[in-house]
């Protein structure tokens, strides 16, 4: 009675272990992939509806077809704004657009909100710009503790005057929040004291939201990085010490 007790509990054990196993594999493969469908299929979705509207319904395939066909407002949006784009590379294109930015440029309360929005969208989709497009660290929140940083651009003339350390370089920083990299912290450092790091923008992003479990290649590094980031801060003191 006692050996084949000894049998079956192994047997069981290793049986329910497996099927574990097998169930969180299954999770891991399945659960990445249906909620990137659910997240693409809600934004075609929703581009369709923005677009519907505006497009005539002979256009529409839904018209003629017993289904629905979801992205035909994505082709008519990418289509249309490349449209624009061309228009505005145009002499005629460019008249119209600084006509259009003059208007708004006399309207109360919309004037602001429209020279926000578009500093947001051409820092965010510049071709030839340089911002968010380096990744370092800093001493944040106190000295030895490290943080990710997404590093910005050189301070204005403006407020470069009224920072302390004449004649010293500063960079501003967007130190993002875990897991939700949209918000966080933007203040100005010493570029001397920015460890740029080998690493892109989504990488860092990844690392960022996931708390630290998906760790792109290269970040076994970070580590030495930032031992080698103390070094410099050290060594001045040592060698005044020596003199």
């Amino acid at each position: 009675m006692t050996f084949e007790t000894k049998l079956v509990v192994p047997l069981h054990r290793s049986l329910g272990a497996r099927l574990r196993s097998w169930f969180f594999t299954g999770v891991v493969i399945f659960g990445p992939v249906a909620v990137t469908v659910y997240i693409a299929l809600w934004l075609i979705d929703t581009v369709d509806n923005w677009v519907k509207p505006l497009a005539p319904a002979n256009l529409w395939p839904d018209t003629y077809l017993p289904v629905h066909v979801p992205g035909f407002g994505v082709v008519i949006l990418m289509f249309g704004l490349t449209l624009l784009g061309f228009l505005a590379a145009n002499i005629a294109g460019r008249t119209l657009l600084r006509f259009g930015e003059a208007m708004l440029d006399r309207t109360p309360l919309v004037r602001g909100l429209y020279k926000g929005v578009k500093q947001i969208f051409e820092t965010v989709f510049s071709q030839s710009g340089t911002h968010f497009r380096k990744v370092g660290l800093v001493e944040f929140p106190m000295k030895g503790s490290w943080s990710i940083v997404f590093i910005s651009s050189d301070p204005t003339p403006q407020v470069a005057r009224v920072l302390p350390g004449e004649g010293e370089g500063m960079t501003s920083v967007f130190l993002p929040c875990t897991p939700n990299p949209t918000t966080g912290f933007y203040f100005f450092v010493p570029t001397k004291d920015i460890v740029e790091l080998p690493m892109t923008p989504d990488d860092a992003a990844k690392l960022i939201m996931s708390c630290g479990l998906i760790q792109p290649d290269g970040q076994q590094t970070l580590a030495a990085m930032a031992k080698a980031a103390r070094t410099p801060r050290v060594a001045p003191v040592a060698d005044a010490a020596v003199d």
